[in-house]
């Protein structure tokens, strides 16, 4: 199997000491996973190199024989401007350091740093280009209105333009090691945005996905990080954990919003560190996987209670998508019916039956609080009752009655009385012709639904219609 390499562009490290070159490879693989690095000792081959090869960083030293580090580093930002530069020195001299920043170069490490602050310093660079190559997709995406690979989010059926940029926005950052924060209501599709992330990256490892919701903190750590034999009582066997088994992939955790306090802790030095220890060991592993979680849950509102740690919630937002809800996106709905009637039909093993033409505004009268999920169980639950060539409507009536009888009731109605904030009340005959309009319009027409929505009998809003 091909190699996963971090950072998906190349890493140029150039130095004439060859042992040197040896010594910040094996840090930067190891504690680093900076996988993606390539060796020059020799300066004049450098201009060559990049050339040749999709570089993003170069790590220069600045004392070298036949081209110096300073000649050098003026003709990278000359000829490939879009290319940072790091420059690594023998000599801590702060003049040195000023003229090299001036010169175009994006930091400057004497040699003699410690690896932790070279590493770090390096990521932060990776993290800078990552970035500039996001910023410039999604312009190119947005402005021509482009989408490089529809057929990725084939399983998402929609016309709906939220949703297309949306699609846009994955495709711009789905190359990305960073993580991916999806949000949104229950039954929207989180998984299936995430899986279209994975198809997007062109990861060679798997996807693999754990909903954390009612995890204990053990419970938690030993699924993402496994154990080695002996860790405690009842650990007779190695177990690699879901880090391990997305290893080169991608590692999905839904429900994030549910995570207990001290499992927050430990994802959070994960992402931070890029490194985990499997439970009775003493050996780090590095996480190769990319990370990508989802939450229905209010990620603000339980940061304000305390319930959800705000340097966590940070490093999960560098990338952030919330997918709208149904009743957002009502326009697709003929799309879906079309598509769930499809479905249901083959797994059911009948003939695709013909939905009646008010079922449509029907269903965009119905606010839908369980989304696509809902609205798939409702047709798969009147496909499997029918037996005529038109798809009868009273099991959808009979569900969106059941949910409305929810609804607030009278005393409850002053909570989101629309008419509070007016400073002139309508008359009672206005206020009921402005309740019609508005039922008619939403029923597109539909005398019938507009009268369910008004609590009043088809005869009753036909004689007020006239």
């Amino acid at each position: 199997m091909e190699k996963n390499l971090f950072p998906s562009f190349g890493v140029l490290l150039v130095d004439d000491e060859q042992p040197w070159l040896r010594s910040l490879s094996l840090t930067l693989e190891g504690p680093g996973g900076i996988t993606n690095l390539l060796q020059c000792s020799d300066s004049r081959e450098v201009m060559t190199l990049l050339g040749q090869n999709d570089i993003g960083l170069v790590l220069l030293d600045l004392t070298m024989p036949h081209l110096s580090g300073d000649e050098l580093l003026e003709q990278i930002v000359a000829e490939y401007p879009q290319v940072r530069v790091i420059i690594l020195s023998g000599m801590n001299q702060l003049e040195t350091a000023v003229s090299c920043m001036r010169a175009g170069a994006f930091d400057y490490f004497v040699k003699t740093v410690d690896e932790e602050r070279l590493v770090d310093g390096v990521r932060r660079a990776i993290r800078m280009i990552e970035l500039e190559s996001e910023n410039r997709a999604i312009r190119r995406r947005f402005f021509h209105d482009q989408l490089d690979n529809p057929e990725v989010f084939a399983s998402i059926v929609t016309n709906n333009a939220a949703m297309r940029a949306r699609f846009q926005y994955l495709e711009a950052v789905a190359p990305s090691n960073q993580p991916i924060l999806i949000t949104g209501e229950s039954g929207v599709g989180k998984e299936l945005v995430a899986q279209a992330v994975h198809a997007l990256s062109s990861k060679k490892g798997s996807l693999v996905s754990i909903n954390v919701a009612g995890l204990d903190d053990n419970v938690f750590a030993d699924t993402l990080f496994g154990h080695v034999r002996g860790a405690f009582t009842g650990a007779e066997n190695i177990r690699k954990g879901m880090i391990e088994t997305a290893a080169g992939g991608t590692l999905f955790l839904d429900e994030i919003g549910d995570l207990s306090s001290a499992s927050q802790v430990k994802l959070l030095r994960l992402l931070q560190n890029g490194e985990y220890y499997p439970l009775g060991s003493d050996q780090p592993k590095q996480m190769t996987a990319r990370v990508v979680v989802a939450t229905h849950a209010d990620l603000d509102e339980k940061m304000a209670a305390g319930m959800f740690r705000r340097d966590l919630y940070y490093r999960l937002y560098s990338h952030h998508i919330h997918l709208p809800s149904l009743r957002e996106r009502k326009d697709d709905l003929p799309l879906l019916l079309d598509h769930f009637l499809t479905e249901a039909s083959l797994k059911l093993g009948k003939k695709k039956p013909t939905p009646p033409k008010e079922l449509v505004a029907l269903l965009s009268t119905y606010s839908f609080p369980g989304n696509i999920r809902e609205l798939e169980a409702m047709i798969y639950d009147a496909v499997s009752q029918h037996n005529q060539k038109i798809l009868s409507m009273k099991s959808f009536l009979s569900r969106i009655e059941t949910q409305t009888d929810h609804l607030p009731n009278e005393q409850d109605l002053s909570v989101v009385n629309p008419f509070a904030s007016l400073n002139d009340l309508p008359t009672l005959q206005q206020a009921g012709k402005l309740l019609i309009d508005e039922a008619m319009k939403r029923s597109t027409g539909n005398q019938s639904i507009a009268a369910r929505l008004l609590g009043i009998s088809q005869p009753a809003l036909s004689k007020r219609l006239k």
